[in-house]
């Protein structure tokens, strides 16, 4: 059921232009500490040195984000944002903007493939993907009661799940960031859906926590490991929806049993080349190019790789190859490798480096390298492992290859330090 536009409700708005003002302060510095304030902050936050600690160039781009994200560009009163200094006078801004053009909002690929990437979307599209995901998660054994969220809600999944899902359905939105997985299965209630991820499921399942009955979820950003999806069952899950896709399409489709192919959304058509489209109401034709290999049967569809060197961490995603880049580019650095650790090493990312002629000693190396990458990559781009070698590892027929992390040869680094 839905009543009103998604921004009159000032609550989701707020977590939309809070999450995204956070993530682009965290791209801007780093290597800094998250913003003193509540969460959700406060209307009366100030976004200025005095709260937030944003300078004048800080604003510059936060206003430039907002303005992205939302297309407040359309109202004419975007310049506002640089005038006026608290998240409830940007409240107060993005509605009046929204009030006289709502039709479309735009979502940030990661950018770890390099430059991040503007993907636009009708708001009528996303409106009827919520209308599906509500008929879908509403024939259930549970009425739904709650949405608990695990996710940002600027980015498309958080969006579609946390602020347009939400309004149809009519349920309060909770937030289940900050709480460990399972002193959150501790808080949890019949009727609660789990916004959340891959990577927080199974960490969820090794915490040992079991769910009260009653309690669902959903999983997106990467498919979910099978043996994931069924062990969050074996702890009380009453029922997993997953949905597949990106921010280039939204929603592709879903599935509820991990043994099965991804059902397509009715209004997706699937070309040969590795492109979908769909028809929108007012005729306009949406095309995107995927990022994934998809093979098709006439059940549905299995994701089979994806076609670039990204991989999900901690339910983001992360290119290899730009993280490469980023290594390096530094002095001390000949060349660097970066790979994801093995099941038994992690869930982060390991680096191999090679010195550059005139490095430091390899403990005094990692310690510089270290405190670089803390300072200049998001968490989830960082290494937690670095080892240092003469020359990158190949196979026997000179191909690059893995290796192996050991006490000898690795230098961990500490997480305590994540953000």
């Amino acid at each position: 059921m839905k009543t009103q536009q998604w921004w009159q409700d000032r609550g989701a708005l707020g977590r939309v232009v809070c999450d995204l003002l956070a993530g682009e302060f965290a791209r801007l510095r780093p290597g800094g500490s998250p913003p003193d304030g509540s969460d959700p902050w406060l209307e009366t936050f100030p976004l200025g040195q005095d709260g937030l600690g944003a300078d004048s160039l800080d604003l510059l781009q936060l206003a430039a984000a907002l303005n992205e994200a939302l297309h407040l560009h359309r109202s004419g009163i975007e310049d506002y944002l640089l005038v006026r200094k608290t998240i409830g006078d940007w409240l107060d801004i993005c509605q009046a903007a929204l009030a006289r053009f709502d039709g479309a909002l735009s979502f940030r690929t990661s950018g770890s493939t390099g430059e991040a990437k503007r993907c636009e979307h009708a708001l009528a599209a996303l409106e009827e993907e919520a209308g599906a995901l509500a008929a879908i998660l509403s024939d259930g054994p549970e009425a739904l009661r709650r949405i608990v969220s695990l996710v940002p809600a600027h980015h498309i999944y958080g969006f579609l799940f946390t602020v347009l899902l939400p309004g149809r359905l009519g349920v309060p939105v909770v937030s289940g960031r900050g709480a460990s997985p399972g002193g959150l299965a501790a808080r949890l209630l019949p009727g609660d859906l789990v916004v959340a991820h891959p990577d927080w499921w199974g960490a969820l399942l090794r915490s040992g926590a079991a769910l009260p009955a009653g309690v669902s979820g959903t999983s997106s950003t990467a498919p979910c490991p099978p043996a994931t999806a069924r062990g969050v069952r074996g702890i009380g899950l009453a029922r997993l929806v997953e949905v597949f896709g990106s921010s280039e399409t939204a929603g592709l489709g879903w599935r509820e049993s991990p043994d099965a192919p991804f059902r397509p959304f009715a209004w997706w058509r699937f070309g040969e080349d590795g492109q979908v489209s769909r028809r929108l109401a007012d005729g306009t034709l949406q095309t995107a190019t995927l990022q994934d290999r998809l093979v098709h049967s006439t059940e549905g569809f299995r994701p089979a790789g994806r076609l670039d060197t990204v991989v999900q961490v901690g339910g983001v995603n992360v290119s290899l190859a730009a993280v490469q880049a980023h290594l390096s580019s530094h002095p001390d650095v000949e060349a660097a490798a970066v790979r994801p650790m093995r099941p038994e090493e992690g869930t982060r990312l390991k680096a191999f480096i090679v010195p550059a002629a005139g490095a430091p000693v390899r403990d005094e190396l990692c310690r510089r390298l270290t405190k670089w990458i803390e300072a200049t990559l998001p968490a989830p781009q960082r290494p937690r492992a670095l080892r240092i070698g003469p020359a990158l590892p190949v196979n026997a027929m000179g191909k690059p290859c893995d290796w192996l992390l050991t006490a000898e040869v690795a230098i961990e680094i500490a997480t305590a330090t994540d953000r």
